[in-house]
């Protein structure tokens, strides 16, 4: 045949990413037929426009569906293919989220030293504060750390710390029974997100620690494994001991200030004057609710950076530690233990 559109199976294999015997395995199948096949050699040709739907089968090989499913999605129209790839993408996480259990469990048989029970928290209230902690967390491969989350263990409380460089956020709770005895380590933040879920289902969890992991068991005894990163996590309390004195205090209405920064802008401003606090935004100025304290004053913050630390606060209330324009903002909550974000404000000749 001269069909300038025709190909051949090894020309079109190449340019699909695909092997010319995985071309033919997929045309027995039923999944992708060639266009022509010559009566008397045998020979597969493949037209170019082709191509699109079988770089589409490779990539759905590639995240595992089976060929009856792609069979299936190829004959669906786009919401019930888009329905398949959510269910395969689904399944894959779940095969993942296993895998990775498994091995934990395999690892943990390698290490024999004892469990060490740290405390018993609500699950619910557990899988909260690793919510409003997982807000300011990294994802940096250049230091390890910074991907966890910091745990410790006092006479009294429980704390989770994380940090992204821009924000510092430290969680503190009143367990449902007290640490034995105090302990500390960062362990890893997406294993902890992973998990969530289910620590959110089980009324009681106990966190227990070896040299490699901490384990979270729930209600029903099943354990749930997160490893302990390497690394040294920042020493926040010399943060919070090298700040700057408070110059001003806002105590604020946490739903209205979290309401209006809905509809915020990139950047936005906070002003304390001799009639209280008001929120800058490009349009208007509103007038915040609550108390505040010191002088004229305008602070500069990027949403990105705020709007979490309000999002995730706890209680009616939050309060705002202001040192200048130009140094870290706290901000505080306090409801079943306390919620600390430190925040860095932009500069006002940015905007």
């Amino acid at each position: 045949m001269n069909d300038p559109d025709l190909i051949s199976i090894g020309s079109f294999a190449e340019r699909a990413g695909l092997t010319a015997s995985a071309l033919r395995y997929y045309d027995d199948a039923g999944v992708l037929r060639p266009d022509h096949v010559d009566p008397l050699t045998g020979y597969r040709m493949y037209s170019t426009c082709q191509l699109a739907q079988a770089t589409q089968l490779r990539q759905l090989r590639e995240i595992g569906m089976a060929l009856p499913v792609v069979r299936e999605l190829f004959e669906s129209d786009a919401a019930g293919a888009s329905r398949l790839i959510d269910e395969q993408l689904e399944k894959v996480t779940n095969d993942a989220f296993k895998a990775r259990d498994i091995a934990a469990a395999l690892k943990d048989k390698l290490n024999d030293s004892p469990r060490f029970v740290l405390c018993e928290l609500a699950g619910p209230v557990f899988a909260g504060a690793v919510d409003q902690i997982l807000a300011s967390a990294l994802d940096d491969t250049a230091d390890p750390a910074l991907n966890g989350v910091h745990i410790e263990t006092e006479a009294d409380a429980i704390s989770l710390t994380a940090t992204d460089r821009y924000r510092l956020a430290t969680r503190t709770l009143v367990p449902l029974r007290l640490p034995t005895s105090p302990w500390a380590g960062t362990v890893a933040a997406d294993e902890l997100r992973s998990a969530v879920q289910l620590i959110r289902r089980s009324p009681k969890v106990t966190l227990e620690a070896g040299d490699l992991t901490l384990d979270v068991r729930l209600s029903g005894d099943d354990v749930v494994q997160c490893h302990r990163l390497t690394g040294t996590f920042p020493d926040y309390r010399s943060v919070f001991a090298s700040l700057e004195p408070v110059t001003h205090r806002l105590i604020l209405d946490q739903r209205q200030i979290s309401s209006a920064l809905e509809h915020a802008p990139e950047k936005f401003g906070i002003r304390v004057s001799g009639f209280g606090s008001s929120l800058l935004l490009p349009d208007s100025v509103i007038a915040l609710d609550g108390a505040a304290t010191g002088p004229e004053i305008r602070v500069w913050f990027e949403l990105t950076t705020l709007y979490p630390a309000l999002s995730h606060a706890v209680g009616n209330e939050v309060m705002f530690e202001l040192r200048g324009p130009d140094h870290p903002v706290t901000v505080r909550c306090a409801d079943n233990g306390d919620l600390t974000t430190l925040v860095m404000p932009c500069r006002a000749d940015l905007l």
